[in-house]
């Protein structure tokens, strides 16, 4: 059997561990920010820290096809994957925006085996909006 090859700093003399901190992280809030031409998801610590990140764009969808639901569905299994590596049972779910990939995001989230502890809607809504222009002189 092949042993280990430990690394050492010869500076130091001390071991030198692996670049990636793999933390524990048992409870997480997602961000899936729905438009129509795009879906992204951010999957962030209770305090707020990035944890992991994925868009239909990365997942190499381009063009119309950014907004459908089975991209923002590819989107949300890239982004859980490492998290779900990680630990995470909870996630409370924060959606943004009025796109197709709304539906299809939290349905993955469910079948990834992830419990949603509370389900927000956080879109903007204007109260009055802004000024309207004036109208225009004949």
């Amino acid at each position: 059997m092949p042993k280990t090859i430990r690394r050492i700093d010869f500076r130091t003399n001390r071991r030198i561990s692996s670049r990636k901190n793999t933390r524990k992280l048992t409870k997480g809030v997602i961000h899936i920010q729905a438009s129509f031409h795009n879906t992204i998801v951010t999957v962030t610590d209770v305090t707020g820290r990035v944890v992991s990140w994925s868009s239909a764009g990365t997942c190499r969808f381009r063009a119309k096809r950014r907004g459908t639901p089975f991209a923002a569905q590819t989107t949300v299994v890239n982004a859980i994957r490492p998290v779900v590596d990680q630990g995470l049972k909870r996630a409370k779910v924060m959606i943004k925006g009025p796109g197709r990939g709304r539906d299809a995001a939290l349905r993955t989230i469910r079948k990834n085996g992830i419990r949603l502890t509370c389900i927000r809607d956080v879109t903007p809504m204007p109260h009055n909006g802004c000024r309207p222009p004036k109208k225009r002189r004949v």
